[in-house]
């Protein structure tokens, strides 16, 4: 299996720019970061934490931060200051190694999987999708899971449209739903 960032050099730039019409190299839209976030209740306890921190490191090969609330919200029981979830940010080689890994190990391992939904978009080139369960991975353990854990994936892109985010994404081979 080539890997990701060859790939993207190699044939992803060419494709797009023949599909897309650009002129310039430059004008290509690219994978700019990956972030993984996993928000965990505020009442849920000390060691939930440090295990989704755990795990994110884990799966990224980079430690995470422990997000914190910015607002007093009643209805939540939150207030400014309590930890409200993990987060990392992944760039450069990393960011295509754990792409490689979603894609092609922990893709084929969710139960029932048609693709990820077409629906993630944001408007402005992005895309957000969801994991049930982290378990999904090989580098993960779900027997040494206490506490049941979710993640969310953003990918940012340079991309001006939505449709040159999918064009850019389904070539980085994500498998999309029909």
């Amino acid at each position: 299996m080539p890997d990701m960032s060859k790939k993207y050099k190699d044939e992803v730039k060419p494709a797009m720019m023949q599909k897309l019409g650009y002129k310039n190299i430059m004008q290509v839209p690219r994978l700019v970061k990956i972030v993984i976030s996993c928000g965990l209740k505020s009442s849920a306890e000390r060691d939930a934490f440090g295990e989704a921190q755990k795990q994110i490191a884990q799966l990224t090969g980079q430690m995470p931060v422990i997000t914190k609330a910015h607002k007093n919200v009643a209805n939540f029981k939150l207030r400014i200051g309590m930890n409200t979830g993990v987060m990392v940010t992944l760039r450069g080689t990393r960011m295509f190694e754990f792409l490689d890994r979603f894609v092609h190990n922990a893709l084929p391992r969710v139960r029932d999987f048609r693709g990820v939904p077409r629906t993630g978009f944001d408007g402005a080139g992005n895309y957000n999708v969801g994991i049930q369960d982290v378990a999904v991975f090989t580098e993960i353990d779900p027997d040494k899971l206490k506490y049941p854990l979710g993640m969310n994936i953003t990918m940012v892109t340079t991309a001006k449209s939505d449709a040159e985010a999918r064009e850019l994404l389904t070539l980085l081979e994500i498998p999309f739903a029909e």
